[in-house]
């Protein structure tokens, strides 16, 4: 018995110390493999050292839980991070700076009012860190930028992505547009194990170019010394195609090599052998995610050098006399205490990039960034449709169009980033007309003049069936005239300035012959006086705009009676009437020399065309509205018929006034 108890209690012993030896020994080589950057297997033993850990180690429990979070977090799987951290926070772990990093993956997850909470408790003890007013910046504003979106359009490019790797980090190798280089895991012929660092296999360069129809074709691995079995990505070419600068991890499981910037040159159709950038003394310094401007002399790049403002920033190189100038940081505007990645050099001059330090959506958010001096840029987040609550990066635009591609891993449960395309429709103002004449008769033969303060001047026919097209520009005031022979000018105006919006401009004209009397429309008067009433405006200025349009033309205001009443008082008041009209038009700037009035009274009854045909059946076409064929009407067709009658029309007597 005694033996058995002996026996039992060193078992008991072995047993506490196998116990307690095996999580502290996981974790501790875990902490090595962090400190090496080996953030996934660093993940895995952290998580099983806390699983494995007693309640009673409760401050150990809550540092490995905190570890395994950033190790989540750095790697991109914001979900398995949340876990880590609440553990962590309940098992309470001492640093408040577990509330920050819980912060930024509920922000990255979508959870933003948690997030609010988590940024607002750690922004307690830290009230002057700019990360964290970021962060709540963005919680507070993100209901507003949910619900304004660019013009933009995106879609997933399906020709480039694979289906169990990621794709990412496309870059256009031509100024044309016609190849495309990006970044993918997917299954070739280098070494394809799951990194350590990012637990997926290591990356590849690929290049994809369109046929003569234009179409993308399937995308092949660089030609040339390119992918070799460490992680290449993250490329750059100049504007010539000729330059090639990209990314390189070199791996050793003793230490962290970080990450390189090689480059390589195309001669003779083929790319030389890739050689290291080297942009600091101590070449032991990360440096990252290459991005060349337009002239091929100013190298922008990612660093996590010591002397930054946090995290990763961009850093700038110019090249002098064949040599790359001591790096410089691009300050504060740009760079914040959290990540800044991926720069693209646009052919414009601004500078495009993500971080997860601005003001976002959450995760990585593209920037656009503009220079406003040699120190400081002005910074705008480039919103939804680009934008979403994931990693979001890797902009790439097809020269200076509007038009090109980037990377997000939006929507992918398992964490792969995917090549999604964007556009920005061009707007469209486009100007259609018709030109008939005053009976909406087609004038196929017209001619309209449009003239522009951008300086357009265009004269064009109308088609056969009167109508004509042109695409006007935006911001610009235009000036339209109409003109046929044997018919007056019609003149009209549009604006394109302000809009935000495609519009189409529908512009009617109808033209007034000359030689004929022609009926105004909608001009009233009192009944038995020669008062126009305020329903008469519109018609008396259009007829002013009328004489406007044509300075040359004299006429003739005639105003006609019914046959109700004496000849004699039908003869004075359609004199008056027509007197009326001419002391208006005069008010409105008309000279009295253009114009002559005269009353008919009853004694130039309508003859009925096809127009008042179609619009009263009961009279026919040619028909005479005199006194005889008026009264032998029903009463209310008679009053239609007088109606009729009362009419003021004009007539173009001379079309040469002013000319010498």
């Amino acid at each position: 018995m005694a033996k058995f108890s002996f026996t039992a209690y060193w078992l008991l012993i072995i047993c506490v110390l196998i116990q307690s030896c095996g999580p502290m020994a996981r974790l501790k080589k875990a902490d090595k493999k962090y400190d090496i950057g080996e953030y996934y297997t660093a993940g895995n033993l952290y998580r099983k050292a806390y699983t494995t850990l007693p309640l009673s180690k409760r401050q150990i429990r809550a540092y490995a839980a905190f570890r395994q979070g950033e190790c989540f977090r750095i790697i991109n799987k914001p979900s398995k991070a949340i876990n880590a951290y609440l553990a962590s926070i309940k098992s309470k772990y001492k640093d408040s700076i577990v509330y920050l990093q819980y912060a930024r993956v509920l922000h990255e997850n979508g959870n933003y009012g948690e997030a609010l909470k988590m940024y607002q408790t750690y922004l307690k003890a830290h009230p002057d860190n700019q990360l964290v007013i970021n962060g709540i910046t963005a919680c507070n504003k993100l209901s507003e930028w949910q619900k304004f979106k660019t013009d933009y359009v995106i879609q997933r490019a399906g020709e480039f992505n694979s289906k169990n790797a990621s794709d990412f980090c496309p870059v256009f190798a031509d100024a044309d547009g016609s190849s495309l280089i990006f970044s993918s895991a997917r299954v070739n012929t280098t070494i394809r194990k799951p990194s350590d660092i990012t637990g997926f296999p290591q990356n590849d360069l690929y290049l994809v170019q369109k046929n003569v129809a234009g179409k993308w074709e399937k995308p092949q691995p660089m030609e040339g010394i390119f992918n070799t079995d460490f992680d290449e990505g993250s490329a750059s070419v100049t504007e010539d195609g000729k330059t090639i600068y990209f990314t390189r991890c070199p791996y050793d499981e003793t230490q962290s090599l970080g990450a390189q910037i090689f480059m390589a040159g195309r001669s003779g159709g083929q790319w030389t052998e890739p050689k290291q950038v080297v942009l600091f003394r101590d070449s032991s310094i990360t440096v990252a995610h290459p991005a060349i401007n337009a002239s091929g002399d100013t190298l922008y790049f990612v660093s996590d050098k010591k002397g930054g403002y946090g995290g990763k920033d961009i850093w700038m190189s110019v090249k002098e006399k064949g040599m790359w100038s001591t790096p410089q940081n691009l300050g504060p505007s740009i760079n914040t205490a959290g990540d800044e990645m991926f720069p693209y050099a646009h052919p414009d001059g601004s500078l495009y990039f993500s971080s997860n330090g601005h003001p976002g959506f959450g995760g990585l958010d593209i920037f656009h960034a503009t220079r406003i001096d040699d120190k400081n840029w002005n910074v705008v987040n480039m919103m939804t449709p680009f934008n979403s609550n994931g990693d979001d990066f890797g902009i790439t635009f097809e020269h200076k169009k509007q038009k090109g591609y980037f990377s997000s891993n939006r929507g992918e449960s398992k964490g792969y980033d995917k090549i999604w395309s964007f556009n920005l429709p061009e707007k469209e103002f486009v100007l259609t007309g018709v030109v008939t004449d005053n009976k909406k008769q087609i004038l196929g033969d017209a001619i309209v003049r449009i003239i522009g303060t951008n300086g357009a001047n265009v004269k064009m026919r109308t088609k056969k069936d009167g109508t004509f097209f042109y695409k006007v520009e935006p911001n610009v005031d235009y000036v339209l005239l109409a003109t046929c022979r044997g018919f007056l000018n019609q003149k009209n105006q549009l604006s394109t300035q302000g809009l935000k919006e495609s519009k189409t401009y529908k512009v009617a004209f109808q033209l007034t012959p000359v030689g004929k009397p022609i009926p105004l429309n909608n001009i009233f008067f009192e009944f038995g006086k020669w008062t126009l009433t305020k329903e008469s405006e519109t018609a008396m200025n259009s007829l002013v705009k009328t004489l406007k349009d044509n300075p040359n033309i004299t006429i003739e205001l005639a105003a006609h009676t019914d046959m109700i009443g004496t000849s004699e008082a039908n003869l004075t008041l359609s004199e008056k009437r027509a007197q009326t009209v001419v002391d208006f038009l005069i008010q409105a700037g008309i000279p009295k020399d253009r114009l002559s009035a005269k009353g008919y009274g009853e004694s130039m009854p309508v003859t009925v065309d096809a127009n008042i045909a179609a619009a009263y059946p009961f009279l026919k076409e040619g028909t005479v509205l005199d006194e005889t064929f008026v009264k032998s009407l029903k009463p209310d067709q008679q009053e239609i018929a007088n109606k009729i009658n009362r009419r003021t029309e004009f007539r173009v007597v001379k079309t040469t006034f002013g000319l010498k």
